[in-house]
């Protein structure tokens, strides 16, 4: 017997009595970025190497361990895109959308990183992203943080998650900065793993970003970030605080917190699971503000700021529902007792689709004996059945029976159904 072939470990199917809970979400989603005025726009999974590399920074764990890259038939280097701000940045740019313009875009779809599959963190992922391009005051920072916290609400997760701050400032001051956790981690070079010694000479700032435990005292007791912002930067960051402060959105200030992507400047934010805030994969939402990435990629400066939320990390909070009722029930079932009535219901059932275009209608085209086909509609949990036989075809009539009630089955009228229907189902 031929070997069972499975998903690739990491990458995982979402089956139809799982799928509800999604569909909730992205409604969802969809919604609240239609109420702040966001746009939404799609971009291809598949983009140069050499796009994230410029983004994301050669030396985050991101472009060294996490992207599928591979060389195509014509030798360029390719990769499935880890993230969803790169992509976007080089679709307003390469489309002349994002020159003198004020832009507000979300997008929602895959993103991969191979990394060791475990709970809140797999190879193929979800997010939903909002992007807002030509506005530099930190007003635009708060709204996404408010648009944000009106999300959990809605999903009654407010009191589930915790927001966490910070400001990585100017250029200028993160060089400044990073100069003197180079000049911290030299002096304590001993105590470095491999990793963040290599990183030590290409970009100190990641080592703030280890997970290893021996190093947490060492990182904690390293120079802070908001020690060095420049006067522009602590403006801004304090009207942040402002009005999150007046706004009722409780925030913890946490100056460890630089994200894992080199593009980031100024406000950077991250919503994390309450009681897991430790763990490597407690992050449900995380952003900030990235106003030189733009000019990096080659088109004219401009200021910019988003954030985006993982889906299956957002799903996990959620309470599990009941499968058997998380989908969206047909309203008819349509019972067809031999092959004339196969043929008379598959048109009658696209008569009544046209007609009723509200209506949720499966059809039975199997042609098995009606108890097997009673047991699908029960099963579908439908509210009615439709009973189409041969001596209801000779005498131009339907048999309807509600299955979710004891009442008498009634005999209707071919010409009847449509208003029989409509008095039923409000449609």
């Amino acid at each position: 017997m031929r070997e069972k072939l499975q998903a690739i470990r990491g990458m995982n199917d979402i089956t139809p009595t799982e799928i509800f809970i999604w569909q909730k979400i992205e409604n969802s989603l969809r919604k609240l970025a239609s109420q702040y005025g966001y746009q939404e726009i799609r971009f291809p999974i598949l983009e140069k190497t050499e796009l994230f590399k410029r983004c994301i920074g050669n030396v985050t764990d991101i472009v060294e361990k996490e992207m599928y890259t591979f060389i195509d038939r014509n030798g360029d280097s390719l990769s499935l895109r880890p993230e969803g701000t790169a992509g976007c940045v080089r679709a307003g740019i390469e489309h002349g959308l994002l020159f003198n313009q004020i832009r507000r875009w979300w997008y929602l779809g895959s993103m991969f990183r191979h990394e060791r599959p475990q709970k809140g963190r797999y190879r193929q992922f979800h997010q939903f992203g909002a992007e807002v391009f030509g506005i530099s005051q930190p007003y635009i920072d708060a709204e996404l943080i408010l648009m944000t916290a009106r999300l959990w609400e809605e999903l009654d997760l407010k009191h589930s998650l915790n927001l966490q701050i910070n400001s990585l400032g100017s250029s200028a001051s993160r060089q400044t900065h990073r100069e003197s956790l180079a000049n911290y981690f030299a002096l304590h070079i001993e105590y470095l793993d491999e990793d963040s010694k290599r990183r030590l000479q290409t970009n100190p700032l990641r080592i703030l970003d280890s997970k290893n435990a021996d190093m947490q005292q060492l990182i904690e007791e390293a120079p802070k970030i908001l020690d060095f912002l420049d006067a522009d930067s602590q403006k801004d960051f304090s009207i942040l605080q402002k009005i999150l402060t007046h706004a009722d959105i409780g925030f913890t200030i946490n100056p460890r917190l630089v994200r894992g992507l080199d593009y980031y400047n100024k406000t950077v934010f991250e919503w994390v699971i309450a009681d897991e805030q430790q763990a490597a994969q407690s992050t449900v939402c995380a952003g900030g503000r990235y106003d030189n990435l733009v000019e990096q990629l080659g088109g004219h400066a401009m200021p910019a700021v988003g954030f985006a939320i993982g889906i299956e990390r957002l799903i996990s909070l959620l309470p599990k529902l009941n499968s058997a009722v998380s989908f969206s029930a047909p309203d008819v079932y349509f019972i067809t007792l031999g092959e004339s009535a196969i043929h008379k219901g598959l048109l009658f059932a696209e008569y009544l689709r046209k007609r009723l275009p509200a209506l949720n209608l499966i059809l039975d085209v199997t042609g098995d004996a009606m108890r097997s086909q009673f047991k699908r509609a029960d099963k579908s949990s439908a509210r009615f059945a439709l009973i189409l036989g041969e001596e209801e075809l000779k005498a131009g009539t339907f048999i309807m029976k509600n299955l979710r009630e004891k009442t008498p089955q009634e005999i209707i009228l071919q010409n009847e159904v449509i208003q029989k229907i409509e008095s039923i189902f409000m449609l």
